[in-house]
């Protein structure tokens, strides 16, 4: 349910008349959600749920499409044809002359950009200034309840211990000659997850040598690698508990299946390990002096050390991504790099810190940890940090 309250007091706080959710045959899923249109029902035509900053909430629906409203006891304005859809936007916000919508400037927030060019036209053409509702929407949906956060903090706790248990049946596997592949073991690590009480919207990632160095790199029966004594190990797994509203634990570590790691492996690890940190302290530093922190700036904090380090033209993703009940929430990204994320890491929101370097046809190192916002700083929901390549035959 949503809590129209809590988003009032919001856009009062943001100088705002008010959040115009619009939609078109689903394009604008975030506005689906939040306006909780009825789930049983088509909409193929063109609908907008208005919440003012002041006063009761409005519907303007199709004259076709109200049936499932017939229940409300305020019922939606209607239209039927074009014309009458802008009259009646335009007298749903009254006196309102800056409205938030589902847009980024120039797209530099993609999440969020959910509302054509058009439509935007359109709405401006009534004479209102549309902001981003990007805030909005980390607010509403990005923020955990105490049960969540509860929620993920287990969640984190059982992938690091079927991280351990993963090497551990690795090295044991090489060492009694046993034959391994990719994919055997990703999916004896789905069993595990699923017997931790986890759920998952895909298997995890187990990746040897030049499979590490793909970032999105996933085992199937048709494409698998056995994995053999020497090779260099990546795993990347994921998971959240069965509650309908729990939220994802997500962690990347490597091994080695050696006794001993050779120094070009960890000399990777050191750097990709030194950015993770860089972001860390970064962000520690800076909400100490009760200063925000843009997603952007975390994600440069760390990109400049690998950068500094010679290893810049390694580097295939942002630093990090938002936490929620889907794998990528709709909270700030560790992001300068593919998109401007410029929201800041909000209290109540989780994400990853992951930075990675891949050197192609060789290896890839990514270093994977959960940071939760508090209201006084950061708590990393999944220690112990990684710095040095496991030796996993040690």
């Amino acid at each position: 349910m949503t809590d129209i309250s809590a988003i009032q007091t919001l856009l009062r706080s943001s100088q705002l008349d008010g959040w115009l959710l619009f939609d078109f045959r689903g394009a604008n899923p975030i506005a689906a959600r939040i306006a909780a249109l009825p789930g049983d029902s088509m909409f193929s035509r063109r609908w907008a749920y208005w919440i003012p900053a002041q006063g009761e909430p409005e519907w303007l629906i199709h004259a076709i499409e109200l049936a499932p409203f017939r229940d409300l006891s305020k019922q939606p304005r209607s239209y039927v044809r074009w014309q009458d859809l802008e009259h009646e936007l335009r007298a749903m916000f009254g006196g309102a002359r800056r409205i938030a919508m589902e847009y980024s400037p120039q797209c530099a927030i993609p999440y969020v950009s959910r509302v054509d060019a058009g439509s935007l036209e359109m709405i401006r053409g009534l004479g209102v200034e549309i902001v981003s509702s990007a805030d909005l929407v980390q607010a509403i949906e990005a923020r955990l309840s105490p049960e969540q956060l509860e929620g993920h903090r287990r969640a984190a706790a059982a992938l690091l211990y079927i991280k351990d248990e993963t090497f551990d049946y690795v090295a044991f596997s090489l060492r009694e000659g046993v034959t391994l592949s990719e994919y055997s073991v990703q999916q004896w690590m789905m069993q595990r997850i699923t017997e931790a009480g986890l759920t998952a919207a895909h298997a995890p990632i187990v990746a040897v040598n030049a499979h590490s160095a793909d970032p999105h790199y996933a085992p199937t029966p048709e494409r698998d690698s056995p994995i053999k004594p020497g090779d260099f190990l990546l795993l990347d797994l994921w998971a959240k508990g069965l509650e309908p509203d729990a939220v994802y634990a997500d962690i990347t570590w490597v091994g080695l299946c050696t006794d001993a790691v050779p120094q070009r492996y960890q000399r990777a690890c050191d750097i990709v390990a030194a950015g993770r940190d860089a972001a860390l302290a970064y962000i520690e530093q800076e909400m100490a002096a009760g200063r925000p922190v843009r997603g952007c700036d975390a994600d440069d904090a760390c990109r400049t050390v690998i950068e500094a380090a010679g290893y810049g033209a390694y580097i295939l993703h942002r630093t990090g991504h938002s936490l929620g009940t889907e794998g990528h929430g709709n909270g700030a990204n560790l992001d300068n790099l593919e998109t401007n994320d410029t929201r800041r890491l909000m209290p109540g929101t989780a994400f990853t810190i992951e930075p990675g370097i891949y050197l192609p046809g060789d290896f890839g190192v990514r270093l994977e940890i959960d940071v939760y916002v508090n209201e006084t700083g950061i708590e990393v929901t999944t220690l112990p940090l990684q710095h040095e390549i496991l030796a996993l035959m040690k």
